[in-house]
């Protein structure tokens, strides 16, 4: 297969990478509990998948105690992830790569049990999502309804992104991504469906875009916009989401974003979120036009279809996640037109090394055979 276009290297803010495979944030739920900590196991992990110039964007962590909705997910917001995360960022700069970190609030997707003290998730409104919630021993219960946060205390929430960049600053990262998407407390603010609030942050896509911005100019404060990125889902109906014109909303969005400069937009396709979405049109076919800058795009692609979408100029890199999950070398496997190992999804969330670490290089299977 041609993987020409895959393989030109691309100016990503203040970097320049050697190939435009990326690694997608992916939520293993295997840190150390208590704390929340990121492990020995994990820099074995993210030592595997990085490449010289390669891009990788490390899974959601919360950047509060409060934005945790399942169990055994890193945090960055105590001095002990800070040094946990710090061990898994020498090890992928020792392999030459890059790594950003992806900031997360889940807000209404979380549960009592997660909570401080006991209390109700918070949520730009009290409203319930359908579905259920993981507690942190992994059992399945139904959620519970959030309760709305009052408009005074958004700055704290801010804050604690605020917090959450600079932790990552010290642990030795190269950037930070937004997480903005899959039905989290940002996209909460962002969706009708999910924001009923009447004040300056709810009712107009423009207030209801305000926290979104807020944030990302609160990130771009602490790291430079050229180290600052942002997932977003614009046709997403994962975790009880879903917008009623997302065109109008996310081509506001975008148009927002345009003058902070970040790095890049990373755009999860529909095709990789709910079976339900079949047929859901692709958000870049709609939304390119109103992004000037680098665009990554997610959601379903393989090599030739990634390689065929960068050369069409729908995007400038693509974020690949299960694959990347079962094929620590995806880029070198990309590269050679190699066969791919089959993932396990039953070992994606939850567990040790098992599915995590011992998925064979390219060398370690074709010796096997």
């Amino acid at each position: 297969m041609s993987s020409a276009h895959l393989f030109a290297p691309l100016k990503l803010g203040r970097y320049t990478l050697s190939h435009r495979v990326v690694m997608a944030p992916l939520t293993r739920m295997r840190a150390a509990v208590p704390g929340n900590l990121p492990t020995d196991l994990g820099v074995e992990y993210y030592s595997q998948r990085a490449s010289a110039g390669g891009l990788i964007i490390a899974e959601a962590s919360q950047v509060a105690p409060s934005g945790q909705g399942y169990p055994a997910t890193p945090g960055i917001h105590s001095a002990e992830q800070v040094t946990g995360w710090k061990k898994i960022t020498d090890a992928v700069h020792a392999k030459g790569g890059v790594i950003f970190m992806q900031l997360w609030h889940v807000g209404r997707l979380s549960h009592p049990s997660f909570q401080p003290d006991g209390a109700l998730p918070v949520a730009p409104s009290a409203i319930k999502p359908g579905g259920k919630s993981f507690t942190p021993s992994f059992q399945m219960v139904p959620f519970e309804t959030p309760r709305a946060l009052e408009i005074g205390e958004i700055p704290g929430i801010i804050e604690a992104y605020r917090e959450g960049a600079r932790n990552a600053l010290a642990a030795g990262f190269d950037g930070i991504e937004l997480h903005g998407a899959n039905g989290y407390l940002i996209e909460q603010f962002l969706h009708s469906k999910t924001n009923h609030r009447t004040d300056a942050y709810g009712g107009s896509v423009e207030n209801r875009t305000r926290l979104l911005i807020e944030v990302m100019t609160a990130l771009v404060e602490i790291w430079g916009a050229d180290r600052v990125g942002v997932r977003l889902s614009p046709f997403g109906v994962v975790n009880d989401s879903g917008e009623a014109d997302p065109i109008e909303l996310y081509s506001h969005v975008l148009t927002r974003l345009a003058p902070l400069n970040i790095a890049y937009v990373h755009m999860i396709e529909s095709r990789n979120t709910d079976a339900g979405e079949a047929g859901a049109p692709l958000a870049i076919n709609d939304l390119r036009k109103f992004w000037p800058g680098t665009l990554i795009l997610a959601g379903g692609f393989i090599g030739p279809s990634a390689d065929a979408a960068i050369r069409a100029g729908q995007g400038d890199a693509v974020a690949f996640g299960r694959h990347f999950i079962a094929n620590p070398d995806l880029p070198r496997r990309f590269q050679l037109g190699a066969a791919l190992n089959p993932y396990n999804r039953a070992t994606f969330a939850g567990g040790g090394a098992a599915g995590y670490v011992d998925y064979p290089f390219l060398e370690t299977a074709e010796a096997a055979e």
